[in-house]
Formats: C-alpha cells, sequence, structure tokens
C-alpha cells in the first residue's frame, strides 16, 4: 500500500438484520464479505446501510453493518455515518456510511443546508387547484475530511439520490393515473437534481477555500453517466476538460464493455460513479467495477444475495 491508496464507492443494497432472518443474513454475509475483501479499499463509500433496534424499544444502530465488517480490517477503520434529519439516531432503512483507515478530521450531513426545501403546486385540473407539496430531500448527503498519511487531506462526500421513480402527490384524487405519474416523476427529478446542487454548491465552498482540493463525490447517483444530475455535479460542460473546478468521472476510464454497475431488464447503466477534482483524478492510477456476475435488477429472485449493484474502486497515488 506504500504511496498508494484505494477509494471505493457500493451500494449495499438495503443491509439489513432481524433475528428472525439471521439464516438469510448469513447468507448475504457469505456473498458480501468477499466482495469487501476484494475491493481491499482504505476509504469505502456505503449506500443504503440501515439500522436496527436489538430490542424493541432499543435505539437503533448499526447492529448489521458491525456484524458485516466484524473480524475484517474495516471492523478497525474510523466510521462518519447519517442520521435522521432532525433527529440524533440513524433512519431505519437508506443510512450512508464512510469508513476510513485513517482519522476523520471533519464529518458532517448537509440535508437543505444550501439548497432550501421548496413548494410546488401542480396545475388546476378541471379548475380545481392541486394541493401544494414541500419538496424536501429524501435523505442526506455524508462530508468527511479524512487525513491521509501524506499532504493535504481527501475531502469526501457519499451520496444516494433519489431513484426515479414517482413521488406519491397528497391528496391527489386519481392516485394511480397517468397525469400523477408525470406530475410525481418530474418530482422525482427536482429532488434528485436539487440534491445534486446541494452537492455541488458545497464542492464550490471546498475549492474556496483551497487552490488544488483533493475531492471524491461518491455514491449512486440513481442517473445514466451523463444525465442531469451528473452533469449537475460536473460543474462544467463535458467538452471542457481544463475547467479548473470541473470533476472528473472515473468511471468513464473503464473500459465500454465493462462501464456498468447495474442492470435493468438487460439494460447496463453506470448509476454509481466517483467523481473526482482534477487534482485528485491526476492521481487515480487505476478504475475497476467489480460487475462480474452481477444479476439482473429486473429478474433478481428474492431475497437477495449480495447487492444488485456493482462496487466501483478507483487507486490513486499520494
Amino acid at each position: 500500500m506504500t504511496g498508494r491508496f484505494r477509494l471505493a464507492t457500493f451500494n449495499i443494497e438495503n443491509l439489513d438484520w432481524s433475528p428472525r432472518t439471521q439464516q438469510e443474513f448469513e447468507r448475504r454475509l457469505a456473498v458480501l464479505r468477499p466482495q469487501l475483501a476484494a475491493l481491499d479499499a482504505d476509504i469505502l463509500c456505503l449506500q443504503e446501510v440501515d439500522a436496527q433496534r436489538e430490542a424493541a424499544h432499543a435505539p437503533r444502530r448499526f447492529v448489521a453493518l458491525d456484524r458485516l465488517v466484524e473480524g475484517a480490517a474495516f471492523e478497525r477503520f474510523f466510521r462518519a455515518t447519517t442520521v435522521r434529519p432532525g433527529g440524533d439516531a440513524p433512519a431505519d432503512i437508506h443510512n450512508l456510511a464512510i469508513l476510513s483507515r485513517w482519522p476523520i478530521l471533519e464529518r458532517r450531513q448537509l440535508h437543505h443546508d444550501i439548497v432550501a426545501p421548496w413548494r410546488w403546486t401542480p396545475p388546476a385540473e378541471k379548475g380545481v387547484s392541486g394541493r401544494a407539496v414541500e419538496v424536501v430531500f429524501d435523505r442526506p448527503i455524508l462530508y468527511a475530511r479524512i487525513a491521509l498519511p501524506e499532504g493535504a487531506p481527501l475531502h469526501v462526500l457519499d451520496l444516494h439520490l433519489r431513484a426515479p421513480r414517482a413521488v406519491p402527490l397528497p391528496g391527489e384524487p386519481h392516485p394511480n393515473s397517468s397525469r400523477a405519474f408525470a406530475e410525481g416523476q418530474w418530482l422525482a427529478a427536482q429532488k434528485r437534481e436539487g440534491q445534486a446542487l446541494e452537492a455541488r454548491l458545497f464542492v464550490e465552498r471546498l475549492f474556496d477555500e483551497e487552490s488544488e482540493p483533493l475531492i471524491a463525490v461518491c455514491g449512486d447517483f440513481n442517473c445514466d453517466a451523463y444525465d442531469a444530475p451528473a452533469r449537475i455535479l460536473w460543474g462544467a460542460d463535458e467538452q471542457d476538460a481544463l475547467a479548473p473546478r470541473r470533476l472528473v468521472a472515473l468511471g468513464s476510464r473503464v473500459e465500454e464493455r465493462a462501464r456498468f454497475t447495474v442492470i435493468h431488464a438487460g439494460r447496463h447503466t453506470l448509476v454509481d460513479q466517483i467523481l473526482a477534482s482534477a487534482a485528485l483524478a491526476a492521481r487515480c492510477e487505476a478504475v475497476a467495477i467489480m460487475n462480474e456476475g452481477l444479476a439482473d435488477e429486473a429478474t433478481a429472485p428474492d431475497p437477495i444475495l449480495g447487492s444488485l449493484h456493482a462496487p466501483l474502486v478507483a487507486s490513486f497515488r499520494f
């Protein structure tokens, strides 16, 4: 590892545990543990980490994650995790976690810290106005400033943008109509792009504070590599390779036939990404997507063993 480090992102697909699903959980561990070991990551960004109660009224904690890394190198890593916005305990599902071999100097979560919630009123139908909807992000973004052994710190953002599924509209008289679907789908896109903007504006602050920051934006973007949320996060047109604040999509360095992290109904897409600042991208030596044997999420049997996302890992020199 001398002179190099590895950074990985992995949507671990609703990592959950309960006493009644112990056998199923053990089967998942048998698949996930070798995957994590193969990543050999020094810094690991995880999405969809559920939190559990070990007793009826006990506080939620990361029981499944603790058991997943038990006995492995990751058990000794420093850890940053999200909490439910407005609370002090993790949410039941879809938390974020950053595990780091090196100390985490600063950790925080972003949830409308920069981009405020907004309200949207559906257009009137037959003279009747719809009920106003408050547009709120589904979950926070997780940030960690990590003390690398050499040189400047590494700024890591771990995010899980909203999936392209229609948002249910409150008070909608015809919730299964094509109109409700279209409006809900539009709202989902607004949430996804709004949170991408919040992450990008936070990245702008990092650029304001340092001349050549080492920044990695990692996670499940729930969009194709060239869709609007990814473009917002880039911070510059894809043709403007010399833009000083542009983030570089490291997944694009993987050969095209292997450039996917999810398969849906036969369609291969790169929804999990690592975007790097120019200073960090210049240190990148290799990128790999561990998607061999990845199941198609549209036809995969339930329960899921492992994950329906492939992890993405990048190697850097100090």
